[in-house]
Protein backbone atom coordinates (compact mmCIF):
# COMPACT_ATOMS: atom_id res chain seq x y z
CA UNK A 1 0.00 0.00 0.00
CA UNK A 2 2.63 2.37 0.97
CA UNK A 3 4.44 1.76 -2.92
CA UNK A 4 1.19 2.73 -4.33
CA UNK A 5 0.61 6.16 -2.13
CA UNK A 6 4.43 6.68 -3.04
CA UNK A 7 3.85 6.26 -6.38
CA UNK A 8 0.93 8.37 -6.79
CA UNK A 9 2.30 11.52 -4.67
CA UNK A 10 5.08 10.91 -7.40
CA UNK A 11 2.51 11.55 -10.01
CA UNK A 12 0.96 13.47 -8.48
CA UNK A 13 4.24 16.38 -8.19
CA UNK A 14 5.07 15.29 -11.94
CA UNK A 15 1.99 16.34 -13.26
CA UNK A 16 0.90 19.20 -11.05
CA UNK A 17 4.50 20.91 -11.96
CA UNK A 18 3.34 20.18 -15.90
CA UNK A 19 0.08 21.20 -15.40
CA UNK A 20 1.39 24.55 -14.00
CA UNK A 21 3.84 25.04 -16.62
CA UNK A 22 1.59 24.92 -19.16
CA UNK A 23 -1.16 26.71 -18.11
CA UNK A 24 1.40 29.69 -17.42
CA UNK A 25 2.61 29.09 -21.01
CA UNK A 26 -0.70 29.34 -22.37
CA UNK A 27 -1.87 32.33 -20.46
CA UNK A 28 1.38 34.09 -21.78
CA UNK A 29 0.74 33.17 -25.25
CA UNK A 30 -3.10 34.48 -25.13
CA UNK A 31 -1.71 37.66 -23.81
CA UNK A 32 0.52 38.31 -25.89
CA UNK A 33 -1.51 37.27 -28.95
CA UNK A 34 -4.16 39.50 -27.85
CA UNK A 35 -1.70 42.20 -27.60
CA UNK A 36 -0.43 42.17 -31.03
CA UNK A 37 -4.07 41.70 -32.33
CA UNK A 38 -5.03 45.05 -30.89
CA UNK A 39 -1.94 46.85 -31.92
CA UNK A 40 -2.59 45.69 -35.43
CA UNK A 41 -6.23 47.21 -35.25
CA UNK A 42 -5.14 50.56 -33.94
CA UNK A 43 -2.03 50.49 -36.41
CA UNK A 44 -4.82 50.16 -39.51
CA UNK A 45 -7.04 52.85 -37.61
CA UNK A 46 -4.19 55.52 -38.04
CA UNK A 47 -3.30 54.91 -40.91
CA UNK A 48 -6.72 54.82 -42.73
CA UNK A 49 -8.82 57.65 -40.46
CA UNK A 50 -5.64 59.49 -38.94
CA UNK A 51 -3.72 59.52 -34.96
CA UNK A 52 -7.07 62.17 -34.16
CA UNK A 53 -10.14 60.11 -35.15
CA UNK A 54 -8.43 56.67 -34.32
CA UNK A 55 -7.64 58.38 -31.16
CA UNK A 56 -11.17 59.14 -30.37
CA UNK A 57 -12.03 55.69 -31.61
CA UNK A 58 -9.70 53.48 -29.15
CA UNK A 59 -11.06 55.70 -26.01
CA UNK A 60 -14.27 55.48 -26.88
CA UNK A 61 -14.13 51.04 -27.84
CA UNK A 62 -11.72 51.01 -25.03
CA UNK A 63 -11.42 47.55 -23.73
CA UNK A 64 -11.20 46.11 -20.19
CA UNK A 65 -7.60 45.45 -18.95
CA UNK A 66 -6.05 46.99 -21.95
CA UNK A 67 -3.73 50.08 -22.76
CA UNK A 68 -3.40 51.47 -25.85
CA UNK A 69 -1.15 54.44 -27.22
CA UNK A 70 0.02 55.73 -30.46
CA UNK A 71 3.26 57.61 -30.13
CA UNK A 72 5.54 59.40 -32.79
CA UNK A 73 9.15 58.23 -33.51
CA UNK A 74 10.55 60.33 -30.87
CA UNK A 75 8.20 58.85 -28.42
CA UNK A 76 5.88 61.33 -27.88
CA UNK A 77 2.08 60.55 -26.74
CA UNK A 78 0.12 61.63 -29.34
CA UNK A 79 -2.73 59.63 -28.12
CA UNK A 80 -4.14 57.19 -25.12
CA UNK A 81 -6.97 54.91 -24.54
CA UNK A 82 -6.39 56.16 -20.61
CA UNK A 83 -5.70 59.00 -18.84
CA UNK A 84 -3.38 56.64 -17.14
CA UNK A 85 -0.44 56.73 -20.07
CA UNK A 86 -1.21 60.29 -21.43
CA UNK A 87 2.01 61.37 -20.53
CA UNK A 88 4.65 58.78 -21.17
CA UNK A 89 5.45 55.50 -22.93
CA UNK A 90 4.61 51.98 -21.49
CA UNK A 91 8.02 50.80 -23.89
CA UNK A 92 10.97 52.08 -24.59
CA UNK A 93 10.52 49.72 -27.83
CA UNK A 94 11.04 51.71 -31.03
CA UNK A 95 10.17 49.06 -33.91
CA UNK A 96 10.68 50.09 -37.64
CA UNK A 97 6.95 50.15 -39.86
CA UNK A 98 5.50 46.87 -39.85
CA UNK A 99 7.77 45.47 -37.32
CA UNK A 100 6.53 44.46 -34.27
CA UNK A 101 8.04 43.87 -30.97
CA UNK A 102 6.47 42.29 -27.56
CA UNK A 103 8.07 42.85 -23.99
CA UNK A 104 7.22 42.55 -20.22
CA UNK A 105 6.64 45.71 -18.30
CA UNK A 106 6.38 46.66 -14.85
CA UNK A 107 3.91 49.52 -15.09
CA UNK A 108 4.28 50.85 -11.43
CA UNK A 109 2.50 54.04 -12.22
CA UNK A 110 -0.92 52.43 -13.78
CA UNK A 111 -1.56 50.91 -10.25
CA UNK A 112 -0.53 47.84 -8.67
CA UNK A 113 0.26 44.71 -10.13
CA UNK A 114 2.40 45.96 -12.87
CA UNK A 115 3.54 43.46 -15.00
CA UNK A 116 2.15 43.58 -18.40
CA UNK A 117 2.80 42.45 -21.89
CA UNK A 118 3.48 45.52 -24.31
CA UNK A 119 3.24 44.88 -28.40
CA UNK A 120 4.73 47.86 -30.07
CA UNK A 121 4.05 48.08 -33.50
CA UNK A 122 5.62 50.86 -35.81
CA UNK A 123 3.73 52.23 -39.05
CA UNK A 124 3.90 55.14 -41.35
CA UNK A 125 1.06 57.15 -41.96
CA UNK A 126 0.61 60.41 -44.34
CA UNK A 127 4.15 60.77 -44.30
CA UNK A 128 5.38 60.42 -40.85
CA UNK A 129 6.20 56.98 -38.96
CA UNK A 130 4.31 56.48 -35.66
CA UNK A 131 4.42 53.84 -33.09
CA UNK A 132 1.06 51.88 -31.51
CA UNK A 133 1.86 50.50 -28.39
CA UNK A 134 -1.10 47.91 -26.37
CA UNK A 135 -0.35 46.78 -23.03
CA UNK A 136 -2.38 43.51 -21.59
CA UNK A 137 -2.02 43.05 -17.90
CA UNK A 138 -0.22 39.37 -16.81
CA UNK A 139 -1.25 39.50 -12.89
CA UNK A 140 -4.20 37.81 -13.61
CA UNK A 141 -2.49 35.16 -15.29
CA UNK A 142 -0.20 34.64 -12.37
CA UNK A 143 -2.47 34.93 -10.05
CA UNK A 144 -4.28 32.03 -11.74
CA UNK A 145 -1.71 29.95 -11.78
CA UNK A 146 -1.27 30.54 -7.93
CA UNK A 147 -4.50 29.67 -7.30
CA UNK A 148 -4.37 25.95 -9.29
CA UNK A 149 -1.35 25.02 -7.57
CA UNK A 150 -2.82 25.85 -4.31
CA UNK A 151 -5.75 24.10 -4.94
CA UNK A 152 -3.62 21.19 -6.18
CA UNK A 153 -1.64 21.47 -3.15
CA UNK A 154 -4.50 21.26 -0.95
CA UNK A 155 -6.07 18.43 -2.50
CA UNK A 156 -3.00 16.24 -2.78
CA UNK A 157 -3.12 14.92 0.89
CA UNK A 158 -7.03 13.83 0.63
CA UNK A 159 -6.32 12.50 -2.66
CA UNK A 160 -3.62 10.29 -1.37
CA UNK A 161 -5.77 9.19 1.80
CA UNK A 162 -8.55 8.26 -0.72
CA UNK A 163 -5.93 5.93 -2.89
CA UNK A 164 -4.54 4.81 0.08
CA UNK A 165 -8.11 3.81 1.19
CA UNK A 166 -9.26 2.49 -2.08
CA UNK A 167 -5.80 0.22 -2.41
CA UNK A 168 -6.08 -1.00 1.05
CA UNK A 169 -9.73 -2.25 0.22
CA UNK A 170 -8.97 -3.82 -3.31
CA UNK A 171 -5.86 -5.62 -2.58
CA UNK A 172 -7.36 -6.59 1.10
CA UNK A 173 -10.22 -8.44 -1.02
CA UNK A 174 -8.00 -9.49 -3.59
CA UNK A 175 -5.09 -10.79 -1.07
CA UNK A 176 -8.29 -12.39 1.20
CA UNK A 177 -8.97 -14.82 -1.61
CA UNK A 178 -5.22 -15.79 -2.06
CA UNK A 179 -4.96 -16.24 1.47
CA UNK A 180 -7.72 -18.51 0.88
CA UNK A 181 -6.19 -20.35 -1.72
CA UNK A 182 -2.76 -20.66 0.46
CA UNK A 183 -4.90 -21.56 3.30
CA UNK A 184 -6.20 -24.55 1.09
CA UNK A 185 -2.82 -25.39 -0.34
CA UNK A 186 -1.02 -25.58 3.10
CA UNK A 187 -3.38 -28.59 3.91
CA UNK A 188 -3.01 -31.00 0.88
CA UNK A 189 -0.59 -33.39 1.73
CA UNK A 190 0.71 -36.80 0.25
CA UNK A 191 -2.25 -38.26 2.01
CA UNK A 192 -4.56 -35.59 0.27
CA UNK A 193 -4.09 -34.85 -3.06
CA UNK A 194 -7.46 -35.60 -3.94
CA UNK A 195 -8.64 -32.40 -2.63
CA UNK A 196 -9.26 -29.25 -4.92
CA UNK A 197 -9.42 -25.40 -4.80
CA UNK A 198 -12.53 -23.90 -5.00
CA UNK A 199 -12.52 -21.83 -7.74
CA UNK A 200 -14.13 -18.38 -7.69
CA UNK A 201 -16.79 -17.17 -10.28
CA UNK A 202 -14.80 -14.27 -10.80
CA UNK A 203 -12.86 -14.93 -14.27
CA UNK A 204 -9.88 -12.76 -13.21
CA UNK A 205 -6.27 -13.51 -12.47
CA UNK A 206 -7.42 -15.13 -9.01
CA UNK A 207 -10.04 -17.97 -11.14
CA UNK A 208 -6.60 -18.19 -13.17
CA UNK A 209 -4.70 -18.71 -10.21
CA UNK A 210 -6.83 -21.22 -8.45
CA UNK A 211 -7.22 -23.47 -12.11
CA UNK A 212 -3.64 -23.61 -12.17
CA UNK A 213 -2.79 -24.31 -8.59
CA UNK A 214 -5.43 -27.66 -9.25
CA UNK A 215 -3.97 -28.42 -12.77
CA UNK A 216 -0.97 -28.65 -10.77
CA UNK A 217 -2.41 -30.81 -8.20
CA UNK A 218 -3.36 -33.13 -10.97
CA UNK A 219 -0.09 -33.72 -11.81
CA UNK A 220 0.79 -34.24 -8.61
CA UNK A 221 -1.34 -36.43 -7.94
CA UNK A 222 -0.78 -38.32 -11.16
CA UNK A 223 2.89 -38.54 -10.66
CA UNK A 224 2.44 -39.69 -6.83
CA UNK A 225 -0.16 -42.71 -8.28
CA UNK A 226 2.86 -43.78 -10.93
CA UNK A 227 5.35 -43.48 -8.76
CA UNK A 228 3.60 -45.76 -6.52
CA UNK A 229 2.49 -48.21 -8.87
CA UNK A 230 6.19 -48.17 -10.16
CA UNK A 231 7.61 -48.94 -6.38
CA UNK A 232 4.62 -51.55 -6.06
CA UNK A 233 5.30 -53.22 -9.66
CA UNK A 234 9.03 -53.40 -8.74
CA UNK A 235 9.12 -54.48 -5.61
CA UNK A 236 6.57 -57.36 -6.90
CA UNK A 237 9.13 -58.51 -10.03
CA UNK A 238 11.84 -58.75 -7.54
CA UNK A 239 10.32 -60.40 -4.70
CA UNK A 240 9.51 -63.69 -7.26
CA UNK A 241 13.57 -64.30 -7.91
CA UNK A 242 14.51 -63.15 -4.12
CA UNK A 243 11.86 -65.98 -3.29
CA UNK A 244 13.65 -68.50 -5.53
CA UNK A 245 16.91 -67.11 -4.23
CA UNK A 246 16.41 -67.95 -0.57
CA UNK A 247 14.98 -71.01 -1.64
CA UNK A 248 17.70 -72.32 -3.81
CA UNK A 249 19.94 -71.08 -0.81
CA UNK A 250 17.95 -73.18 1.72
CA UNK A 251 17.99 -76.18 -0.44
CA UNK A 252 21.64 -75.92 -1.71
CA UNK A 253 22.76 -75.96 2.09
CA UNK A 254 21.28 -79.73 2.65
CA UNK A 255 21.38 -81.01 -1.20
CA UNK A 256 24.32 -83.28 -2.24
CA UNK A 257 27.01 -82.19 -4.83
CA UNK A 258 24.47 -82.71 -7.90
CA UNK A 259 21.58 -81.42 -6.39
CA UNK A 260 23.75 -78.21 -5.40
CA UNK A 261 25.04 -78.08 -8.78
CA UNK A 262 21.63 -77.96 -10.54
CA UNK A 263 20.49 -75.01 -7.79
CA UNK A 264 23.72 -73.38 -8.44
CA UNK A 265 22.63 -73.29 -12.36
CA UNK A 266 18.96 -71.84 -11.04
CA UNK A 267 20.29 -69.23 -8.72
CA UNK A 268 22.36 -67.85 -11.87
CA UNK A 269 19.06 -67.57 -13.98
CA UNK A 270 17.75 -65.41 -11.26
CA UNK A 271 20.42 -63.33 -10.62
CA UNK A 272 20.47 -62.71 -14.47
CA UNK A 273 16.88 -61.63 -14.53
CA UNK A 274 17.32 -59.41 -11.22
CA UNK A 275 20.24 -57.78 -13.21
CA UNK A 276 18.21 -57.59 -16.36
CA UNK A 277 15.51 -55.82 -14.07
CA UNK A 278 17.43 -53.30 -12.56
CA UNK A 279 19.43 -52.60 -15.00
CA UNK A 280 15.96 -51.71 -16.93
CA UNK A 281 14.49 -49.68 -13.84
CA UNK A 282 17.99 -47.41 -13.99
CA UNK A 283 17.86 -46.92 -17.70
CA UNK A 284 13.66 -45.81 -17.09
CA UNK A 285 14.58 -43.95 -14.33
CA UNK A 286 17.91 -41.80 -16.26
CA UNK A 287 15.36 -40.82 -19.24
CA UNK A 288 12.19 -39.89 -16.14
CA UNK A 289 15.70 -37.25 -14.91
CA UNK A 290 16.12 -36.51 -18.86
CA UNK A 291 20.23 -37.81 -17.82
CA UNK A 292 19.73 -40.56 -20.44
CA UNK A 293 23.38 -40.08 -22.15
CA UNK A 294 22.85 -40.50 -25.92
CA UNK A 295 25.81 -41.34 -27.93
CA UNK A 296 25.07 -39.05 -31.56
CA UNK A 297 26.65 -40.65 -34.67
CA UNK A 298 25.89 -42.08 -37.80
CA UNK A 299 23.60 -45.23 -37.68
CA UNK A 300 23.66 -48.49 -40.29
CA UNK A 301 20.22 -49.40 -39.33
CA UNK A 302 19.88 -51.88 -41.95
CA UNK A 303 22.90 -53.60 -40.52
CA UNK A 304 21.34 -53.12 -36.96
CA UNK A 305 18.20 -54.73 -38.06
CA UNK A 306 20.24 -57.64 -40.00
CA UNK A 307 21.88 -58.42 -36.68
CA UNK A 308 18.52 -58.93 -35.66
CA UNK A 309 17.48 -61.19 -37.47
CA UNK A 310 20.64 -63.38 -37.77
CA UNK A 311 20.37 -63.61 -33.40
CA UNK A 312 16.91 -64.01 -33.96
CA UNK A 313 17.19 -67.12 -37.10
CA UNK A 314 20.15 -68.41 -34.28
CA UNK A 315 18.11 -68.66 -31.15
CA UNK A 316 14.09 -68.56 -32.03
CA UNK A 317 11.87 -71.78 -32.89
CA UNK A 318 9.67 -69.47 -35.49
CA UNK A 319 9.92 -68.99 -39.17
CA UNK A 320 11.56 -65.07 -39.51
CA UNK A 321 11.43 -63.29 -42.95
CA UNK A 322 13.22 -59.86 -43.22
CA UNK A 323 12.69 -57.87 -46.02
CA UNK A 324 15.33 -54.79 -45.95
CA UNK A 325 16.66 -51.33 -47.48
CA UNK A 326 19.91 -49.94 -47.23
CA UNK A 327 19.12 -46.97 -44.18
CA UNK A 328 21.41 -44.50 -42.93
CA UNK A 329 20.73 -42.45 -39.53
CA UNK A 330 22.35 -39.49 -38.89
CA UNK A 331 22.68 -39.06 -34.71
CA UNK A 332 21.16 -41.81 -33.74
CA UNK A 333 22.74 -43.91 -30.55
CA UNK A 334 23.34 -47.45 -32.03
CA UNK A 335 23.95 -49.36 -28.79
CA UNK A 336 20.41 -47.40 -27.60
CA UNK A 337 18.27 -48.12 -30.84
CA UNK A 338 19.86 -52.06 -30.82
CA UNK A 339 18.45 -52.76 -27.31
CA UNK A 340 14.87 -50.93 -28.37
CA UNK A 341 15.04 -53.01 -31.33
CA UNK A 342 15.69 -56.33 -29.48
CA UNK A 343 12.64 -55.41 -27.41
CA UNK A 344 10.38 -54.75 -29.84
CA UNK A 345 11.68 -58.19 -31.46
CA UNK A 346 11.81 -60.41 -28.61
CA UNK A 347 8.04 -59.28 -27.90
CA UNK A 348 7.30 -60.45 -31.18
CA UNK A 349 9.31 -63.60 -30.47
CA UNK A 350 7.34 -64.27 -27.36
CA UNK A 351 3.65 -63.04 -28.98
CA UNK A 352 4.17 -65.30 -32.69
CA UNK A 353 2.55 -68.44 -33.28
CA UNK A 354 4.62 -69.35 -36.15
CA UNK A 355 6.44 -66.52 -38.04
CA UNK A 356 8.00 -63.47 -37.43
CA UNK A 357 8.82 -60.53 -40.35
CA UNK A 358 10.72 -57.41 -40.25
CA UNK A 359 10.35 -55.09 -42.78
CA UNK A 360 12.25 -51.91 -43.53
CA UNK A 361 12.58 -49.29 -45.96
CA UNK A 362 13.28 -45.60 -45.94
CA UNK A 363 10.38 -43.05 -46.57
CA UNK A 364 10.90 -39.51 -47.73
CA UNK A 365 11.36 -38.01 -44.30
CA UNK A 366 11.86 -41.19 -41.77
CA UNK A 367 13.12 -44.67 -42.08
CA UNK A 368 10.00 -47.22 -41.13
CA UNK A 369 10.38 -50.65 -40.04
CA UNK A 370 7.63 -53.25 -39.20
CA UNK A 371 8.00 -56.27 -36.60
CA UNK A 372 5.05 -58.42 -37.71
CA UNK A 373 4.16 -61.63 -36.36
CA UNK A 374 1.26 -63.67 -37.07
CA UNK A 375 -0.17 -63.68 -33.27
CA UNK A 376 -3.28 -61.98 -32.39
CA UNK A 377 -2.72 -57.79 -32.90
CA UNK A 378 -2.75 -56.07 -29.60
CA UNK A 379 -6.63 -54.49 -29.14
CA UNK A 380 -7.09 -50.41 -30.15
CA UNK A 381 -8.08 -49.91 -26.79
CA UNK A 382 -4.75 -51.17 -25.13
CA UNK A 383 -2.57 -49.80 -28.29
CA UNK A 384 -0.99 -46.50 -26.37
CA UNK A 385 -1.17 -48.47 -22.54
CA UNK A 386 0.85 -51.32 -23.59
CA UNK A 387 3.67 -49.11 -23.55
CA UNK A 388 3.55 -48.24 -19.94
CA UNK A 389 5.67 -49.91 -17.40
CA UNK A 390 4.85 -53.54 -15.85
CA UNK A 391 2.01 -53.44 -18.31
CA UNK A 392 0.98 -57.19 -19.17
CA UNK A 393 -2.36 -57.14 -21.45
CA UNK A 394 -2.24 -61.18 -20.41
CA UNK A 395 -2.53 -61.13 -16.94
CA UNK A 396 -2.52 -64.63 -16.24
CA UNK A 397 0.75 -65.58 -18.34
CA UNK A 398 3.50 -66.49 -16.23
CA UNK A 399 6.31 -63.39 -15.49
CA UNK A 400 8.99 -65.88 -17.15
CA UNK A 401 6.95 -66.48 -20.48
CA UNK A 402 5.64 -62.87 -20.23
CA UNK A 403 9.29 -60.98 -19.45
CA UNK A 404 8.97 -58.05 -17.04
CA UNK A 405 6.68 -55.50 -18.82
CA UNK A 406 9.46 -52.97 -19.52
CA UNK A 407 10.82 -53.41 -22.65
CA UNK A 408 8.45 -52.12 -24.73
CA UNK A 409 8.05 -48.63 -22.52
CA UNK A 410 12.32 -48.81 -22.98
CA UNK A 411 11.45 -48.93 -26.21
CA UNK A 412 9.65 -46.01 -26.81
CA UNK A 413 11.32 -44.13 -24.37
CA UNK A 414 14.66 -44.89 -26.46
CA UNK A 415 12.86 -43.80 -29.83
CA UNK A 416 11.20 -41.00 -28.37
CA UNK A 417 14.43 -39.57 -27.36
CA UNK A 418 16.04 -40.32 -31.18
CA UNK A 419 12.47 -37.91 -31.79
CA UNK A 420 11.04 -40.97 -33.81
CA UNK A 421 7.62 -42.39 -32.38
CA UNK A 422 7.25 -46.48 -31.60
CA UNK A 423 3.38 -47.62 -32.68
CA UNK A 424 1.19 -51.09 -32.16
CA UNK A 425 -0.90 -51.51 -35.02
CA UNK A 426 -1.97 -54.17 -37.20
CA UNK A 427 -0.96 -54.90 -40.45
CA UNK A 428 -2.64 -55.24 -43.54
CA UNK A 429 -2.98 -59.17 -43.09
CA UNK A 430 -4.44 -58.94 -39.57
CA UNK A 431 -1.12 -59.75 -38.45
CA UNK A 432 0.36 -58.32 -34.59
CA UNK A 433 2.52 -54.81 -36.14
CA UNK A 434 4.74 -53.19 -34.36
CA UNK A 435 6.01 -49.49 -36.26
CA UNK A 436 8.69 -47.74 -35.99
CA UNK A 437 9.89 -44.37 -37.28
CA UNK A 438 13.14 -42.89 -37.24
CA UNK A 439 13.92 -39.05 -38.87
CA UNK A 440 15.85 -39.27 -41.94
CA UNK A 441 18.24 -36.16 -42.59
CA UNK A 442 17.84 -35.92 -46.63
CA UNK A 443 14.88 -36.17 -48.84
CA UNK A 444 16.07 -39.15 -50.15
CA UNK A 445 16.15 -41.12 -46.99
CA UNK A 446 20.25 -42.29 -47.17
CA UNK A 447 23.04 -39.94 -46.00
CA UNK A 448 26.33 -40.66 -47.04
CA UNK A 449 27.37 -43.90 -48.86
CA UNK A 450 25.63 -46.96 -47.92
CA UNK A 451 27.19 -50.79 -48.99
CA UNK A 452 24.16 -51.71 -51.71
CA UNK A 453 24.82 -56.04 -50.87
CA UNK A 454 22.29 -58.19 -52.60
CA UNK A 455 19.64 -59.36 -50.34
CA UNK A 456 17.77 -62.09 -51.81
CA UNK A 457 15.45 -64.31 -49.87
CA UNK A 458 16.06 -66.89 -47.89
CA UNK A 459 13.92 -68.30 -45.89
CA UNK A 460 11.06 -69.09 -48.34
CA UNK A 461 13.43 -69.89 -50.85
CA UNK A 462 15.01 -72.66 -49.08
CA UNK A 463 12.10 -74.28 -46.91
CA UNK A 464 10.75 -74.41 -50.90
CA UNK A 465 14.24 -75.59 -52.23
CA UNK A 466 13.86 -78.44 -49.22
CA UNK A 467 10.29 -79.57 -49.63
CA UNK A 468 10.51 -79.56 -53.29
CA UNK A 469 13.77 -79.23 -55.00
CA UNK A 470 12.99 -76.26 -57.23
CA UNK A 471 14.92 -73.15 -56.12
CA UNK A 472 13.80 -71.19 -59.56
CA UNK A 473 10.89 -70.22 -57.70
CA UNK A 474 11.65 -66.67 -56.31
CA UNK A 475 10.57 -66.71 -52.59
CA UNK A 476 7.61 -64.74 -51.87
CA UNK A 477 6.06 -64.19 -47.98
CA UNK A 478 2.29 -65.55 -46.78
CA UNK A 479 0.74 -63.14 -48.44
CA UNK A 480 2.46 -62.92 -51.56
CA UNK A 481 5.27 -60.33 -51.14
CA UNK A 482 8.95 -60.94 -51.92
CA UNK A 483 11.06 -61.08 -48.81
CA UNK A 484 15.20 -60.42 -48.95
CA UNK A 485 17.58 -60.89 -46.55
CA UNK A 486 21.17 -60.66 -46.62
CA UNK A 487 23.81 -63.16 -47.78
CA UNK A 488 26.06 -64.50 -45.48
CA UNK A 489 29.52 -65.64 -46.01
CA UNK A 490 29.48 -69.87 -45.27
CA UNK A 491 30.27 -71.36 -42.03
CA UNK A 492 31.43 -75.18 -43.65
CA UNK A 493 32.55 -75.90 -46.81
CA UNK A 494 31.34 -76.59 -50.25
CA UNK A 495 28.56 -78.97 -50.81
CA UNK A 496 25.22 -79.71 -52.43
CA UNK A 497 22.37 -79.80 -50.23
CA UNK A 498 18.90 -82.10 -50.68
CA UNK A 499 17.74 -80.17 -53.03
CA UNK A 500 20.54 -80.14 -55.86
CA UNK A 501 22.19 -76.77 -55.45
CA UNK A 502 25.64 -77.30 -55.58
CA UNK A 503 27.74 -75.01 -53.25
CA UNK A 504 31.42 -75.82 -54.40
CA UNK A 505 31.86 -73.08 -57.43
CA UNK A 506 34.45 -70.42 -55.98
CA UNK A 507 32.48 -67.96 -57.97
CA UNK A 508 28.96 -67.48 -56.49
CA UNK A 509 28.76 -66.41 -53.06
CA UNK A 510 27.97 -69.02 -51.05
CA UNK A 511 25.39 -69.14 -48.23
CA UNK A 512 25.48 -69.20 -44.67
CA UNK A 513 24.53 -73.34 -43.67
CA UNK A 514 23.70 -75.01 -40.58
CA UNK A 515 25.33 -78.26 -39.40
CA UNK A 516 22.49 -81.17 -39.02
CA UNK A 517 22.18 -81.88 -35.37
CA UNK A 518 22.58 -85.37 -35.36
CA UNK A 519 26.10 -85.61 -36.69
CA UNK A 520 25.92 -88.04 -40.29
CA UNK A 521 23.83 -85.75 -42.39
CA UNK A 522 24.71 -83.78 -45.88
CA UNK A 523 26.99 -80.23 -44.26
CA UNK A 524 25.33 -78.17 -46.88
CA UNK A 525 21.97 -79.16 -45.67
CA UNK A 526 20.27 -75.67 -45.40
CA UNK A 527 18.16 -74.83 -42.10
CA UNK A 528 14.65 -73.53 -42.61
CA UNK A 529 13.58 -70.59 -40.38
CA UNK A 530 16.85 -69.91 -38.84
CA UNK A 531 16.77 -72.53 -37.79
CA UNK A 532 19.01 -76.25 -38.20
CA UNK A 533 16.94 -79.30 -39.21
CA UNK A 534 16.51 -81.89 -36.73
CA UNK A 535 15.24 -79.60 -34.27
CA UNK A 536 11.42 -79.19 -32.81
CA UNK A 537 9.28 -76.44 -33.21
CA UNK A 538 7.18 -75.72 -30.38
CA UNK A 539 4.40 -72.97 -30.18
CA UNK A 540 5.11 -69.29 -29.76
CA UNK A 541 5.00 -67.41 -26.85
CA UNK A 542 2.63 -64.75 -25.63
CA UNK A 543 3.43 -61.25 -26.37
CA UNK A 544 4.99 -59.25 -23.56
CA UNK A 545 1.67 -56.97 -22.75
Amino acid sequence: MAAAVTVVLIALLVGGGALLYVLQANLEITARAAATTRAAEVAAMVRTQGVSEATTTIRAESRSGQLVQILTADGAVRGASSHLVATRPMSPQRPAPKTTTITEEDLDHVGPGGDWIVASTGLSAHGRAYIVQVAVPIEVQHQTVQTVAVFLLAASPALLVAVAVAVWLLVGRALRTVEHIRSEVATIDDQRLGRRIDVPATHDEIAALAVTMNTMLDRLQTSQQAQRAFVSDASHELRSPLATLTTATELAMTADEAGRTRLLGTIGGELGRMRALVDNLMTLARADAHDLVIVREDVDLDDLVDAEIRRLRATSTHRVLARLEPVRLTGGDPLRIAQALRNVVDNAERHARTTIRLTLRAGTDAAVLWVDNDGDPVPIADRERIFERFVRLDESRSRDAGGSGLGLAIARTTIDSHHGTLLAAESDDGWCRFEMRLPLPGPAGVAGPVDQRERVDLTSQLEHQADHGDGDEPATDDIGHPVIAEIHPAESDGGTDKAGADHGDASDPPIKTYREQDGGEDPGHRAVGGMPRGERIVPGRAVDQ
